[in-house]
């Protein structure tokens, strides 16, 4: 089914434009975002000179997914003590930005911490300055690593799960090189698999209503060459229902200690249908998406979005002259209500495994996931 409708082209890296990158030119420091409303139409650049310009390419999603928010939380809390501004200030701003994405709070935390430390040891703003912009670079850096060891992991277990060749694999949002310091989570597993020679079909929800997954998803796998296919959310069903998909493969924003995974809304109903057809319902994230201090699902905030998302069709954000910015074509009578949490939260027990860079998890239990946290903050130490 649909095979014959494979894309072709170069295995390559999905952008040849970092998703974010720290620059110095006489200026000053920069942080320079590949601004994702734009895409696929086109690749346009954003330059941030202070924390409140991040913080708004964060909640207009010109910047997003889970890891890379971590890493741009860090970056941003640099800027701000690079450039002499309220590190403090810039660090609650950034950190509430986006209330579901832990890594955020993570990458926020972390360079805060670097900071502080330097400046109590020394008392030099320049040098906890620079310690806050170390700490940003070695969570980008480790990111990347975490990227590649995710997909090895979760390469193994669909091997171990799926036997064979020819894997037809169902994945939601966006979770590749766009999201992350490396080539992604969930997104980095299918590319391994392609790689590999074991992907038939990437199947590719269009993640209604900001279409993540037909902008940004099908733009990554069409610039690694791999064979995918676009469909709109409420087809899924169909799919499975005609035994056309082997495994989800889905990241996540934010994971309780109890192991309820938190993502791109419409994960949940494919957790019900993987669990209902006996398909393999995959969560792939970095140890740092763990929050222990989340007990369960019901503890999870969930982000609301405006409104106009919903009752307006959004098309990517190229400038029209005498267009209002980020405008829709309306799709619903004025004053229509929406109903647009940007997340739904998925239990434990629908969830097969979830995959991070020290291994997998199945079954996934709080116990498990809290053995798996203390073997990485031991790696770390």
């Amino acid at each position: 089914m649909a095979d014959q409708y494979a894309h072709g082209g170069e295995d390559k890296r999905p952008t040849e434009i970092p998703a974010i990158r720290w620059e110095e030119p006489p200026e000053g420091p920069v942080l320079v975002l590949l601004d994702q409303t734009r895409l696929p139409a086109e690749e346009v650049e954003l330059v941030c000179t202070d924390a409140p310009a991040l913080v708004e390419a964060i909640r207009s999603l010109a910047v997003r997914g889970a890891p890379l928010l971590g890493i741009a939380g860090a970056y941003g809390v640099a800027l701000a003590a690079v450039r002499g501004f309220d590190v403090d200030e810039a660090a609650d701003a950034l950190a509430g930005a986006r209330p579901t994405a832990v890594n955020l709070a993570v990458g926020v935390r972390r360079a805060r911490a670097a900071h502080r430390a330097a400046l109590a040891e020394s008392g030099d703003a320049e040098q906890a300055a620079g310690a806050a912009l170390a700490a940003a670079r070695a969570l980008h850096r480790e990111d990347a690593e975490a990227s590649a060891r995710m997909a090895a992991h979760g390469l193994a277990l669909l091997d171990e799960l799926l036997p064979g060749v020819g894997r037809r694999i169902l994945t939601h949002c966006n979770t590749g090189s766009l999201v992350s310091g490396g080539e992604g989570t969930a997104f980095a597993v299918a590319l391994a698999a392609h790689r590999a020679g074991r992907l038939r079909r990437l199947w590719v929800d269009e993640t209604r209503p900001l279409l993540q997954g037909a902008r940004l998803t099908a733009y990554e796998a069409a610039r690694s060459g791999m064979a995918y296919t676009l469909l709109t959310d409420n087809a899924a069903g169909s799919l499975f229902a005609a035994g056309e998909v082997d495994a989800v493969l889905i990241g996540a924003d934010r994971i309780a200690a109890d192991g309820s995974v938190a993502n791109k809304v419409g994960s949940y109903p494919l957790a019900v249908l993987a669990r209902y057809h006996h398909v393999p319902f995959i969560v792939v994230a970095p140890v740092t998406t763990v929050d222990p201090d989340t007990p369960d699902g019901a503890a999870i905030e969930v982000e609301q979005r405006a409104g106009h998302e919903v009752t307006e069709v959004m098309a990517p954000q190229v400038p029209v002259a005498g267009a209002e910015a980020g405008g829709g074509i309306p799709v619903a009578p004025l004053g229509t209500q929406a109903y647009n949490p940007a997340f739904d939260v998925t239990p434990p027990e629908l969830v097969t495994a979830i995959v991070t860079e020290e291994g997998a998890v199945s079954p996934v239990t709080a116990e498990a996931l809290a053995e798996l946290c203390d073997r990485s903050r031991q790696v770390t130490i």
